[in-house]
């Protein structure tokens, strides 16, 4: 058995990555403050769901009033709830000290472009700081590995098509993105100065059961169910390279492996599909599968947004052995099932 760190293991990426590590017959300790960037209940769920621990009263609402009700609840053997925040140092210490860890995967973050515009210091806070602070912590614990979550915002209007690897990522369009390029350059300076072998994981506009409220496939589909108005922002052009959950967290156990099977480990790797849709043809394929057509509020785009993204996936490949095969129209039909369930 290992031991797994997840930080963001609340979240919708961590629960699922959670969820397969358990499974998988591993310990995990899982990191989230469960702040109110969207409704914690939700994270609660997404806890409850990925534990096996789904508990409910008459109303088929979750019984959990407070916090620390579902860590004694979902705290096991093999799984330990942790409700801090990676800015605060020293209970994180607290956390590494009773734990012997195996690997750090390092998903927490502020997200979303339009917020970090808003409030760019609390974004360089928490995403920036606070993976530093996990970093030192690794170091001083003497944790050699370590994945941490990246993003294609990076990429910035790439005019190249698809975002490689290699491209020069030095043109963020949002404080979000920055400090993503910026995760990177601190996660390669600890690999240099102390070993710690590292993969950056940047992950393409990611979608599936469990999806965050604000993000546009859930808000679209809550909305067009409703009958309410979408925010539709540009002409309909932009393109997105959307990628199911489960390939994800195929790409981030792969990772995984690849990781602890190799040494001096510092890699960029895109987890994408490798196709591009447009913002017209997701709303499409959302009505196609709803059976209700969408009503469009038409809007100017929005600063920070990037025109599209499309990942060149040869690199995962052949690294690691990513081989992402949830179609788009296949993930949607999944996605839409989920929520006229959840």
């Amino acid at each position: 058995m290992k031991t797994y760190l997840v930080t963001g293991g609340a979240g919708f990426i961590g629960s699922h990555l959670v969820e397969k590590l358990l499974k998988n017959g591993n310990k995990v300790i899982n990191i989230d403050n469960f702040n109110e960037f969207y409704n914690y209940n939700i994270k609660v769920k997404n806890v409850l769901d990925s534990t096996g621990k789904i508990q409910k009263n008459d109303d088929g609402e979750i019984k959990v009033n407070e916090l620390q009700d579902l860590k004694k609840l979902v705290d096991s053997e093999n799984y330990i709830l942790e409700i801090v925040d990676i800015t605060n140092m020293e209970i994180l210490e607290e956390i590494f000290q009773r734990n012997e860890i195996d690997t750090v995967i390092h998903l927490a973050a502020m997200a979303g472009v339009r917020p970090s515009i808003e409030k760019p210091l609390l974004y360089e806070k928490v995403n920036i700081r606070g993976t530093m602070n996990i970093l030192e912590l690794i170091n001083k614990y003497n944790i050699k590995k370590f994945i941490c979550a990246s993003s294609s915002s990076v990429y910035g209007n790439n005019e190249k098509v698809p975002f490689s690897e290699k491209d020069n990522v030095d043109r963020a369009i949002s404080p979000y993105a920055a400090t993503k390029k910026s995760c990177e350059i601190i996660g390669h300076s600890y690999h240099h100065l102390y070993d710690i072998d590292t993969i950056m994981l940047r992950f393409f506009t990611v979608y599936g059961p469990r999806q965050r409220p604000d993000l546009a496939i859930h808000k679209f589909t809550k909305a067009i169910i409703e009958e309410k108005e979408i925010p539709f922002y540009g002409d309909g052009t932009t393109q997105r390279d959307y990628t199911y959950i489960d390939d994800i967290i195929d790409g981030v156990l792969k990772s995984i492996i690849y990781l602890e099977k190799n040494k001096n480990i510092y890699e960029i790797i895109n987890l994408g599909e490798s196709e591009t849709i447009s913002l017209r043809k997701m709303v499409k394929t959302l009505e196609n599968e709803i059976g209700k057509k969408a009503v469009l509020k038409k809007l100017s785009m929005q600063p920070g947004d990037v025109n599209r993204t499309f990942a060149d996936i040869s690199k995962a490949k052949e690294l690691i052995g990513y081989d992402p095969k949830t179609k788009f129209e296949e993930g949607i039909k999944k996605f839409v099932n989920w929520y006229r369930n959840k």
